[in-house]
């Protein structure tokens, strides 16, 4: 029996692994389904749909960027598991006020003075709640796994997570609203009684007070984790590496409707082959390493996502243009000549973008204390989460002063040089570092 098989079938692991991958799950079947509807259905300009698609992105990161510093001491001065059974039993209140969103808009029921509200109220109480839950589900492994177990462990979770991902872009994309509607609520609650049997995870440092003075309490752990040049760089080309991929993500829906003339359900085949690029991209770069902690591919993976920006951009810039309101489906869609050059322009963004930023995250764990694990992934998700609501203004506000969403594609391939140059000071960091 594989170490895989073992921990599948080990209560150490399998309500964890369960609860994370219906978390995962549940937050990619709400945002899509709502962003898609809300674009597809309600606003009929690319300017309106690109400014709402914005807003729910940096509503939705908003939370990680005020709220990680508590999360991590949280996380790592408090019982691990009780603190996913309170944000587990919390999302069960946020997906009924997300779910009656989403049931009002298909019902046409106020939408734009009601369900769109709700459903923005609810996608902030998702953030929250991943904001807690998101230190835990890395730093919780050690503590419940033997050593040997922990990178079968780590594996394993990154992988449920991808297909995850997958599964909920690819039911928000093709089912109707008011399924969706009663999908998350299920989900929610499914999750939390799988959360109930996660063992015991008793905090392993010296009990700290906690500070709740959120400001200062980020500056400061944003500051105990730069210490280490390595760990600094590394969470800084995440960051931007994110601002990029966020205006990209943000780009996408508009851009399948108001350019490419495609349905939601070819707006939601773009993201799954984003993230099955990723998840192509971590493997490979994984196989590239050997197992071995470094950034030495980062600068030029980034460099060639840059050039797949810049191809993808061509073809849209070529796409044949239709009466607004014609919309391929997915046979149509795939049927035009430049659409399977398109998708594999996608693809190689997204691999290559993933082997930039995996390897990234390995330094986060590495080089730091595991007493101090969970606080040094939520310093992560704090300038993250500021990158990234930072690239979703950038885009709204690009919206608003009528640039196309083409255009700002092109702008993203730019942002991917000084991803570059990150990267590049990240390796030299970490040829210092081997040299003392």
């Amino acid at each position: 029996m594989t170490t895989q098989t073992h921990l599948i079938h080990s209560r150490r692991f399998l309500p964890l692994f369960v609860t994370q991958l219906l978390n995962a799950f549940n937050d990619n079947l709400f945002k899509n389904a709502m962003v898609l509807f809300v674009v597809y259905q309600v606003y009929q300009s690319e300017q309106e749909g690109a400014q709402f698609s914005a807003i729910a992105s940096a509503i939705f990161i908003l939370p990680f960027f005020l709220l990680s510093a508590i999360a991590g001491q949280l996380a790592d001065m408090r019982d691990k598991a009780r603190i996913i059974r309170m944000v587990k039993a919390a999302e069960i209140g946020i997906m009924l006020v997300g779910g009656a969103g989403l049931f009002l808009a298909w019902q046409g029921t106020m939408v734009t003075t009601l369900a769109i509200p709700l459903m923005l109220l609810a996608l902030l109480g998702m953030g929250v709640h991943s904001t807690f839950f998101g230190p835990i589900k890395y730093a919780i492994l050690p503590q419940h796994l033997h050593q040997d177990e922990v990178l079968a462990g780590t594996g394993l979770v990154e992988a449920g997570t991808y297909i995850a991902i997958l599964a909920g872009t690819i039911v928000a994309g093709w089912i109707e609203v008011e399924w969706a509607a009663l999908g998350v609520l299920a989900t929610a609650i499914v999750g939390y009684l799988t959360s109930r049997h996660v063992p015991p995870a008793p905090p392993q440092g010296e009990i700290e007070p906690l500070d709740f003075h959120f400001v200062r309490a980020s500056i400061d752990l944003v500051k105990r984790t730069a210490h280490d040049k390595r760990v600094f760089l590394a969470i800084m080309a995440i960051s931007f590496f994110w601002t990029v991929g966020t205006v990209l993500f943000i780009q996408f829906p508009p851009l399948a409707k108001h350019v490419l003339h495609a349905n939601k359900e070819v707006a939601s085949l773009f993201l799954v082959i984003f993230s099955v690029g990723v998840a192509i991209g971590s493997m490979s770069v994984n196989a590239l390493l050997k197992g071995t902690v470094s950034a030495r591919y980062s600068p030029a993976s980034v460099l060639v996502m840059a050039a797949f920006v810049g191809v993808f951009f061509l073809i849209c810039r070529q796409w044949p243009q239709l009466p607004e309101g014609t919309l391929y489906d997915t046979a149509g869609f795939i049927a035009m000549p430049l659409a399977i050059p398109l998708l594999l322009a996608l693809l190689g963004i997204a691999v290559a973008g993933g082997m930039f930023v995996v390897p990234l995250y390995a330094f986060l764990t590495t080089f730091v204390d595991k007493t101090q694990t969970s606080r040094t992934i939520a310093a992560n998700n704090i300038v993250n989460s500021g990158a990234m609501v930072i690239g979703s203004l950038l885009a709204s506000g690009l919206s608003a002063a009528g640039v196309s969403i083409v255009n700002q594609v092109l702008l993203s391939a730019v942002m991917c040089i000084y991803s570059a140059h990150l990267g590049r000071k990240l390796v030299q960091a970490e040829r210092a570092a081997q040299a003392m």
